[in-house]
């Protein structure tokens, strides 16, 4: 079955990252997303565990996924 969620995003967009919980964390996960091509800022909050991109041309979900995972933490599907 194909998901409804479309393969790339422009825009602002919110994700849920499991395992963050200090200030390690949100550089960490901050760095590694905002190397990704496209993407223009990146808001972290540990309180509700989730990552805000901002992009102002379209980005693959896969590659803010791939950060997030070399960042040591998991995008939560």
């Amino acid at each position: 079955m194909l998901s409804a969620t479309p393969r790339t995003f422009i825009g602002s967009t919110t994700f849920t990252v499991s395992g963050m919980t200090c200030e390690h964390c949100r550089r960490a996960v901050t760095q590694e997303i905002s190397a990704v091509d496209g993407v223009e800022s990146v808001d972290v909050d540990l309180a509700s565990g989730t990552v805000t991109v901002s992009t102002a041309r379209p980005v693959d979900r896969a590659d803010i996924s791939a950060a997030v995972d070399e960042a040591g933490y998991v995008l939560v599907p």
